[in-house]
């Protein structure tokens, strides 16, 4: 047997191992399960008590010999491998794809940063709400036209009224019923209505509501707050005006404007000719919303407001096509690519 191993010591060393395939056959050839170290080991039982020691210690040398030999072999082959791998500073460069925020994103992240600057905190909540939340608590009448079918996509018509929230009103329900005034949040989030899809209308959407609710808040406090908001969003030159309308949860209620940014308010087929384009909708929190929510509306009074994010970036970006902002089209998100 001794014989054999010497034999075998000198075919190893002439082995040819010029490519990783041979690497491979050479090791499953001496060092696999089924190899030759494999078989000398099992034969060693049969090898006289007294030359066992001697024939083991030949075995052991023979395979530390394989062992060196594969190792520095394939030491070699991932060295050549690394060798190409070297970048090549003599080629041409090639331009870094550089990925871009979703303009939305980009946005809504400018009016949360406006907002809390001026002490607005972040309120978040679910998309799937209950009656109460959605219209009860903010003040909708039961024969109210938003609770039918068309504008809301019901998931339950049961007695809770679950739906897809149409507003995110609900998170200032939860906040109002949870927390002791001040407060003072916005509420960004995504809604869904159930309306046509076209150039100007979406089944869903994103807003940013705002509450605040104190002392002696009063509709002076709102108009200055949004002054601010518009000036800091669009620029010093940029005026707001408002209008009377109806919301249920607010009274007053008001319809803001702000002067047109593109033809800097002489009139363009943007803002159909007035210099005014609508941004946000806003009033004074109803006493019965505060009632609702437990809120002494003889200590306390607060105002609301809301606005679209796709509406605010259309303006912004003079994007006229709110389909775009959902469709992924990579030839229009490209336009948002950051710079270094």
């Amino acid at each position: 047997m001794i014989d054999d191993i010497e034999k075998i010591a000198v075919e190893i060393t002439q082995y040819d191992i010029s490519t990783v395939a041979n690497l491979e056959n050479f090791r499953i050839h001496y060092l696999g399960s089924k190899g030759i170290i494999k078989s000398l080991y099992s034969a060693l039982k049969d090898v006289p008590n007294e030359k066992k020691r001697e024939v083991g210690q030949q075995i052991n040398t023979l395979k530390d010999k394989i062992e060196i030999k594969f190792n520095n072999q394939k030491e070699i082959f991932e060295n050549l491998e690394e060798s190409h791998t070297i970048i090549d500073l003599s080629r041409p460069p090639q331009d870094e794809t550089i990925g871009s925020r979703h303009p939305l994103s980009l946005v809504r992240a400018e009016i949360i940063d406006i907002f809390s600057r001026i002490g607005f905190s972040i309120s978040e909540g679910p998309e799937i709400e209950d009656d109460w939340h959605n219209f009860s608590a903010l003040n909708f009448p039961p024969e109210h036209p938003a609770r039918d079918m068309q504008d809301t996509f019901f998931i339950e018509k049961n007695e809770n009224e679950i739906a897809l929230r149409t507003h995110t009103s609900s998170v200032q329900v939860r906040v109002m019923e949870n927390s002791t005034p001040p407060i003072r949040t916005i509420s960004p989030g995504r809604v869904y209505r159930n309306e046509a899809i076209s150039a100007r209308a979406h089944c869903f959407f994103h807003q940013v509501e705002g509450l605040y609710i104190d002392k002696n808040v009063s509709f002076a406090d709102l108009k200055q707050t949004l002054l601010y908001f518009a000036k800091e969003l669009f620029g010093d030159k940029a005026q707001i005006r408002l209008r009377p309308s109806y919301f249920p949860f607010t009274e007053p209620s008001a319809e803001v404007d702000i002067s047109c940014s593109i033809c800097n308010s002489r009139g363009c087929n943007v803002c159909k000719y007035t210099g005014w384009l609508e941004i946000l909708g806003c009033g004074m929190v109803d006493p019965n919303v505060l009632k609702s929510c437990g809120i002494d509306p003889n200590e306390y009074t607060g105002y609301a407001f809301g606005m679209g994010i796709e509406r605010i970036a259309q303006l912004k970006y003079k994007v006229n096509d709110l389909r775009l902002y959902s469709e992924n089209d990579i030839r229009f998100l490209k336009q948002f690519t950051s710079g270094f």
